[in-house]
């Protein structure tokens, strides 16, 4: 029984396999996974560059208007530095991505 089992779900599992290499097929659900990631990823691309300014701004604000409080410079100071490496690091995580898919294509 175990066998009988077993043989069928490695012949469905082969049917499944050899349907998306032989015909080349891309299942539906595939597709639309692929899509939505790159609606998200255009989406934090666009949302991330004003978050960034506003960050920048705030901290260059935060260290003219601290009136000489050390911890209010060092927070802004903080707060400018973390945003432009956060910044950074989504736009090179794009870079990467779009070198990934280009050589995949």
């Amino acid at each position: 029984m175990k066998k009988i089992l077993f043989s069928f779900i490695l012949i469905f599992y082969l049917i499944f396999i050899l349907s998306g290499t032989v015909f080349g097929a891309t299942p539906k659900l595939v597709t639309k996974l692929n899509d939505a990631f790159e609606d998200i990823e255009g989406w934090i691309i666009k949302i991330s560059t004003p978050a960034a300014a506003v960050a920048v701004c705030s901290g260059a604000l935060m260290r003219k208007f601290s009136f000489g409080d050390e911890e209010k410079m060092r927070i802004g100071k903080k707060l400018i530095t973390g945003s432009l490496f956060s910044y950074a690091f989504i736009l090179a995580a794009d870079l990467v991505l779009s070198a990934i898919q280009s050589l995949i294509s």
